[in-house]
């Protein structure tokens, strides 16, 4: 949507138009195994095959454009015709026929008529190519081709231009109400953002910050910003970006997080400006698994009573939403989903199509198998707005949705689910398993090959025939397991694709001594750069972006993208800063002297004053070791809790809960993990946490990929170990100190325990605001404690 002169532009395309208005039936997840990009890259190959065995009066691939004028704003409608027939008729006048090519599975000699969204789609495109060439009448062909058979099957009918006209006319009637909302919704929109103003007094700092925002976005551009506690990030980033929307700086404001809690804080500071008075759509994207109503999802019409004609009311459950409510929370998408029998995931994703803000996982704009293919599919782009936040977090996970392993026990596990049918299955699957075996034979610590051609040629196959198998639906035991398998085949050989540079490709032996291959991307850096191109400005942010150009090398491929350090507004004599210099984590120094030298730390720390406090260790082993250290002679008014390896949402939350039973008497010590689920996107403010205890440098266990990061950046900057072990490590630190002060008002105290803390290379990673370090030695470390709370007690 954009603004020519007066006049409000809407944009469409014509394939979009129609599967939105023409949508009916049930969903039906199950319906095959094939991800979309297999689909599409063998549509293509027929397409291609089709058009070139036309002749001369053939047209392939012509694109068409029509601008339909309602009253107050112009709508675009464009796409891209497979073919244009023209041919000369007897009387000298030409006669076209519009080509529309379709891919099936399906036996194309028993379809008794084309698929309605289809012929649709065809349809408009005769209509506009006979209004834009004058023609009287104009012939529709469908085009339907066997993906697995050289068969081709068409439909051909004839329209007078009078007729397809009432047609094309009738079908923008029924699309004007959307439209209608939009430009109205738009005037609404854009009016509240020009009166709207920012809902507090600005914090020393926080209006440049915002200034940089929307700088950012005015000149298209990416903007890293370290932001510590206290400084309002979300907010002082969420509103410039809301500002410049309303001043058509972008079209769909994307806000990107790691976690649930992010995700909360960002829809509670949209909630905040709705409160004064802002006009924006914003939906709250939570994951399928998580939002389904069912025990066990299954996207079907026979398990999910939701999914069996859920295309039939979507539409109207969608513009009953969109017409009542601004702010979609989960609690609203669930409930008006229950109320229409729609399914909540589908709703969420269809609201995000006419939302202004959408907040959900870095997954959604980032991911391959995952993104919003409506905002972000076939390589689009469009004027769209990135907040990333705790975009530190985004190194790994960016790895990870880049990388790509298959198992090799996976292929023996799947071919003895194929006793009932072959279809060349259990032969392509021996294939693939001879290939890693002979891996395997090779491997005696880990593997790195040159290439993995010859397994690709194999899955190739795998993939081929697990295709076929899945479209002609045979009801067969395993089939969840089937297509979990198909999808990681798929994702291996969509990530092969990619292999450059920036990836590895590895073998190795897991915990439970499975052997597997892996395409490990240890620069992100190409891949994210695709994403953010189909964004207008991207501002990253965190509190602990630090050192910024590791970030900047591993998160975008911008030239010099902008950073911004912003200045914290917080008391430092309300927060107490140790450091000692007689322990450390180190794996050689590790055992029961050093753990009891912890543990007596963490006694003298605590003794100072009782309230609450987090115990952060490098691993569950090592803090397990303190905790029994520390746990011998405890005083009554003095209780531990310990983090365990495996936590339901159920256990998490009745951990923090004791944080606030604790909060006013006794002392409460939680003992964590770096890294893990407490130590970062927490919010314990106040009297609910006043000290964290780091015990370590939080470096990375050293594994084979770890080595493989480490060899990887020795080559290319010359100091491996720092983006390997170093700046991953500390970036834990950092956050597990972070969990203190979360306002301007809290107090408490912060305890790096570790004497590599005191060398160069770790120190140079601290905050700006870490210049009131007191170095302390365990017998020192008491008096030090009780002086700042009786400081604090007098101030």
């Amino acid at each position: 949507m954009e603004q020519i002169g007066e006049r409000i532009q809407f944009h469409i395309s014509v394939r979009t138009l129609v599967e939105f208005l023409l949508r009916s039936g049930d969903i039906e997840e199950g319906r095959g195994g094939m991800d979309s990009l297999s689909a599409m890259q063998k549509g293509a190959k027929l397409h291609r095959r089709i058009q070139n065995r036309m002749g001369s009066n053939y047209h392939a691939e012509v694109t068409l454009s029509h601008t339909v004028a309602f009253a107050d704003y112009d709508i675009t409608i464009d796409g891209r015709a497979d073919g244009i027939i023209i041919e000369e008729r007897a009387d000298g006048e030409p006669a076209v026929t519009v080509d529309e090519i379709k891919g099936v599975y399906a036996d194309v000699n028993a379809m008794e008529e084309p698929v309605a969204v289809h012929l649709a789609q065809a349809k408009c495109y005769a209509y506009i190519y006979a209004l834009q060439n004058g023609l009287s009448e104009i012939s529709v062909q469908m085009t339907y081709g066997s993906l697995e058979k050289d068969d081709i099957r068409r439909f051909r009918e004839s329209y007078s231009f009078a007729d397809i006209a009432a047609w094309f006319e009738a079908l923008m009637g029924e699309y004007r109400r959307w439209s209608d909302f939009s430009y109205e919704w738009r005037g609404l929109r854009t009016e509240a953002i020009q009166k709207l103003a920012f809902p507090f007094a600005y914090r020393p700092g926080q209006k440049k910050l915002a200034s940089d925002v929307y700088r950012t976005i005015q000149r298209e551009k990416t903007l890293f910003i370290e932001a510590p506690c206290g400084t309002g990030k979300t907010i002082s980033t969420v509103f410039p970006a809301v500002k410049a929307m309303g001043e058509g700086l972008g079209k769909t404001l994307f806000y990107l997080t790691a976690k649930t809690a992010a995700r909360s804080v960002a829809v509670d500071t949209f909630a905040l400006l709705h409160d004064g008075g802002l006009r924006f759509k914003t939906v709250e994207i939570t994951a399928k698994d998580k939002i389904c109503p069912l025990e066990e999802r299954k996207c079907n019409p026979k398990d999910c009573p939701r999914a069996k004609g859920h295309f039939d009311r979507i539409n109207d459950a969608l513009y009953a939403l969109l017409t009542e409510k601004e702010l979609f929370t989960r609690p609203v998408i669930e409930a008006h989903a229950q109320e229409t029998m729609v399914c909540p995931f589908e709703l969420s994703l269809d609201l995000a199509s006419f939302c202004d803000g959408v907040v959900g996982d870095y997954n959604y704009a980032f991911d391959p198998n995952v993104s919003l293919a409506r905002f972000f599919g076939e390589g689009r782009s469009g004027d769209y707005l990135f907040l990333v936040d705790e975009a530190h977090n985004l190194v790994d996970r960016a790895r990870e949705m880049y990388s790509a392993r298959l198992v090799k026990e996976d292929f023996l596990r799947i071919k003895k689910y194929f006793k009932t049918y072959n279809g060349g299955i259990p032969a392509a699957l021996d294939k693939c398993n001879r290939i890693l075996l002979a891996w395997k034979r090779r491997c005696e610590d880990y593997l790195l090959l040159p290439e993995a051609d010859e397994l690709i040629v194999a899955l190739l196959r795998v993939s081929n025939a697990l295709d076929k198998f899945f479209e002609k639906r045979i009801e067969i035991e395993h089939l969840d397991e089937i297509r979990e398998f198909y999808f990681e085949v798929r994702h291996f050989l969509n990530m092969s694709e990619c292999l450059d540079e920036h990836y590895r490709i590895y073998c190795d032996f897991m915990d439970n001594g499975c052997f597997f291959v892996k395409l490990f991307c240890i620069d992100p850096s190409h891949q994210l750069a695709a994403r953010l191109a189909m964004a207008k400005a991207s501002v990253f942010f965190s509190a602990t972006l630090l050192p910024v150009n590791y970030y900047k090398k591993l998160l975008c491929e911008e030239e010099k993208p902008y950073a911004v350090y912003a200045k914290s507004s917080f008391d430092s004599g309300r927060r107490l800063l140790v450091l000692g210099r007689d322990v450390t984590s180190l794996y050689r120094r590790r055992g029961p002297e050093e753990y009891e030298r912890f543990a007596q730390y963490i006694r003298d720390i605590v003794s100072a004053r009782s309230g609450n406090y987090m115990i952060y260790g490098p691993s569950f082993a090592f803090i397990h070791a303190v905790y029994e250290k520390l746990a011998d002679g405890l005083p009554d008014d003095v209780e531990l809790l310990l983090q365990k390896p495996e936590m339901d949402e159920a256990g998490r939350e009745a951990f923090l809960e004791r944080f606030d039973d604790g909060a006013t008497g006794g002392t409460l010590i939680g003992f964590c993990v770096m890294g893990g689920i407490f130590s970062e996107g927490i919010d314990l403010t106040g009297e609910r946490l006043i000290g964290a205890i780091i015990l370590g440098a939080g470096l990375p266990m050293v594994t084979h990929e770890r080595q493989i990061i480490r060899d990887h950046f020795d080559g290319a900057y010359g100091d491996g170990f720092l983006y390997a072990f170093l700046y991953p490590g500390m970036n834990k630190v950092l956050q597990a100190a972070g969990r203190v002060i979360r306002t301007a008002e809290d107090m408490g105290v912060v305890a790096l325990l570790d004497e590599r803390f005191l060398r160069s290379d770790y120190a140079q990673v601290f905050p700006r605001e870490w210049t009131d370090i007191e170095t302390v030695t365990e017998p020192q470390v008491r008096k030090t404690v009780e002086k700042f709370w009786m400081k604090i007690a007098g101030s």
